[in-house]
């Protein structure tokens, strides 16, 4: 996407699969009718409890590699073997028609990546585990992965965790209404400065 086509403004949020984002994210969009969810594109089946066009545009591969070939994303990026996901320029351009806030919830090199290409329009959020024990038992707890899916989530935590001070902010998610409350504050002071 060039510069000249950002016309709002972006809140990343970014962290380990476990350390709770996803549930940030839903309070933040419950907090104000501001912002809005950028519905990622994947190209892996959906889980049980996930809805196309809600939780993600599940493309599927072959779709996905075409759209790559037709530069119809902003970012996108192979997280695991033949498991891609990524930023549809065309979701953005939704968005910020209806003047709202892009609000996303993507993995770390995902999150620096959109972070690269918004600059100033982005504010990038690293939501922090309390620990790696609690991370892991979050993940565990899910029950929807099998182990070795668990250790290799744990195995990328780490490598994701030395790439915080990358971020604008970071807020660690221990106390859930904390977390919630500093990233209301710091979005709502993005947002209207």
């Amino acid at each position: 996407m060039e510069s000249t086509d950002i016309t709002g403004k972006c809140i990343i949020f970014s962290a380990p699969s476990g350390a709770g984002k996803t549930t940030l994210v839903h309070k933040l969009l419950e907090s104000s009718d501001q912002y809005a969810f950028s519905i990622s594109a994947c190209s892996r089946e959906p889980r049980e409890n996930e809805r196309d066009g809600s939780d993600y545009y599940f493309i599927g591969l072959e779709n996905f590699k075409q759209k790559i070939s037709e530069n119809a994303f902003v970012e996108w990026e192979e997280v695991y073997k033949n498991n891609y996901y990524g930023t549809l320029k065309s979701e953005l351009i939704r968005i910020w028609s209806m003047g709202k806030t892009v609000v996303f919830d993507v993995d770390v090199v995902g999150g620096l990546n959109l972070k690269k290409v918004f600059k100033k329009n982005a504010l990038a959020i690293f939501i922090n585990p309390p620990s790696m024990e609690i991370l892991e038992d979050r993940l565990r707890g899910r029950k929807t992965e099998s182990e070795e899916k668990i250790l290799m989530r744990i195995s990328k935590a780490h490598i994701e965790m030395n790439r915080a001070a990358e971020f604008d902010v970071i807020i660690e998610n221990n106390i859930l209404e904390q977390a919630v409350e500093q990233i209301k504050a710091v979005a709502f002071e993005f947002v209207n400065k």
